[in-house]
C-alpha cells in the first residue's frame, strides 16, 4: 500500500521535530518546550508550549490529540479533546493540557505531551433547504440501536 507523505515546513526552537515512535504510528509525538518544569495540579488547565511553528499546506489540518499513556497512567488529557490547527495559523503550537487525576503531575522540557495526526479535509458549500432526504435510520441516535 502506498503511503502518502506530505512535506511540512517547521521551525523548532529546540531543534527537535515531532517524531513517529513506530513504523505504524499515525500520530507524531509533540514535546514540551520549557525553560523550567511545570506542575499541573489536579483539575488545572494550562497551555504547554512546544517551540514549534508550522506551515501547513492548504487542505491539510493538524489534529492534536492526547497521548494514551499519559491519559491512562497519569490522567493527563487535552482540555478540548482533539484540537485542530488550521493551515493558515502561524503561531507557536501550544498544547492545552488538563490534569484529570487527583495527583499533581510535573512536565519537564522535552517530555512527550501530545501527538499530532495530519488529515486532508474538504470545505462544505452550505445550502438552505426546505427538507432533507429520509433514511432508514432517520433521527435515531445516541444509542438508539441498543446493545446486541
Amino acid at each position: 500500500m502506498d503511503k502518502k507523505i506530505t512535506e511540512i515546513k517547521i521551525i523548532s526552537k529546540s531543534g527537535i521535530l515531532p517524531s513517529y515512535e513506530t513504523k505504524g504510528s499515525a500520530g507524531a509525538d509533540l514535546r514540551a518546550y520549557l525553560s523550567e518544569p511545570v506542575t499541573l495540579m489536579p483539575g488545572e488547565r494550562r497551555l504547554v508550549p512546544t517551540g514549534l511553528f508550522v506551515e501547513l499546506p492548504e487542505g491539510i489540518e493538524a489534529q492534536v490529540r492526547a497521548r494514551s499513556g499519559l491519559s491512562i497512567k497519569h490522567g493527563i488529557g487535552l482540555v478540548n479533546g482533539v484540537g485542530t490547527v488550521d493551515s493558515d495559523y502561524r503561531g507557536e503550537w501550544n498544547v492545552p493540557l488538563i490534569n484529570f487525576s487527583s495527583e499533581p503531575y510535573t512536565i519537564h522540557d522535552g517530555d512527550r505531551i501530545a501527538q499530532v495526526v495530519f488529515s486532508s479535509y474538504i470545505k462544505a458549500d452550505f445550502k438552505i433547504a426546505e427538507q432533507i432526504d429520509e433514511t432508514e435510520r432517520g433521527s435515531g441516535g445516541f444509542g438508539h440501536t441498543g446493545m446486541k
